[in-house]
């Protein structure tokens, strides 16, 4: 509107400053020609009132442009921190894995040396029974026997195989026994042993020095130890003697079959284990 009112007085000045006076063709040239202006008046007052609304909404699109802008930073910062963390964790957890398979892979090697190991040692125990049952089968119908319990190899003897009833003193068939053991393992230099007397629940009476059944039980396995190292030669130190008394029994039955059984010398071998403790250390 301001701009027709603006081309309106434009016109009417120009009209009123001539004083010619205007023919009828001129008057009617003047009036299109004011019309015309009026008409590009308001097609110009359109296109303003147009590009003002344009304008406006270009700027309300500007702004909410700006808004998801600083609201994609926003999530791209966010997302960034939480990559950064989880490459952060995935390195951690990867160098975990890494250690952790490593970490296996030695248990795994040491679990098959252990196994092996521990395969030798029952191919060796059963081997060492099968030598001593051989060497001490003419003592086996006399109270001897060879067995393998936890992997170590027990030679039982009773007490009438080797003392005379009440006393700690080998007699000659007990010797003879021990004899022939000894000559096994002479010959086995990686064989521990161990010397564990036993007796049965009945009380000892009369036995002068020997004031109980754990003098008993002791005093017999010294005297086997002390014949296998000072007569066969057997290296002291390969040798434990133990007394177990009355508490170990193989029957506990209350009878008299029962305490015959119980009342024995076990020499105990195990291989030496150093190659698997030293193992098991690492």
């Amino acid at each position: 509107m301001k701009i027709k009112y603006f081309l309106f007085a434009l016109f009417l000045s120009i009209t009123l400053h001539s004083c010619v006076v205007l023919s009828t063709k001129k008057y009617k040239a003047m009036l299109s020609q004011r019309d015309s202006l009026f008409s590009r008046s308001a097609n110009l007052e359109e296109e303003l009132a147009k590009l003002q609304s344009d304008t406006a909404r270009l700027h309300r699109e500007l702004a909410g442009l700006k808004h998801d802008l600083a609201d994609q930073q926003a999530s791209y910062t966010t997302l960034k921190g939480n990559y950064d963390a989880l490459n952060t964790n995935y390195g951690s957890a990867s160098s975990k894995v890494n250690q952790l398979s490593s970490d296996l892979q030695k248990r795994e090697q040491r679990l098959r040396e252990v196994e092996e190991i521990l395969r030798k040692r029952d191919e060796a125990t059963n081997a060492l029974k099968d030598k001593l049952q051989k060497a001490l089968l003419g003592f086996q119908q006399n109270g001897l026997t060879v067995d393998i319990r936890n992997g170590k190899v027990y030679v039982s003897l009773t007490d009438k195989l080797l003392f005379p009833s009440g006393s700690i003193v080998i007699d000659e068939r007990g010797k003879a026994a021990l004899k022939q053991l000894a000559a096994v393992l002479n010959k086995e230099p990686d064989i521990n042993m161990a010397v564990e007397g036993h007796t049965d629940d009945k009380k000892v009476i009369n036995l002068g020095q020997i004031k109980d059944n754990w003098d008993l039980s002791v005093l017999r396995a010294t005297s086997v130890t002390r014949y296998l190292t000072e007569v066969e030669k057997i290296d002291p130190h390969r040798l434990t003697a133990t007394g177990k008394s009355e508490y170990q029994p193989i029957d506990p039955a209350d009878n008299n079959d029962a305490r015959t059984k119980n009342r024995r010398i076990e020499i105990v071998l195990s291989p030496k284990l150093d190659e698997l403790y030293n193992l098991i250390k690492k």
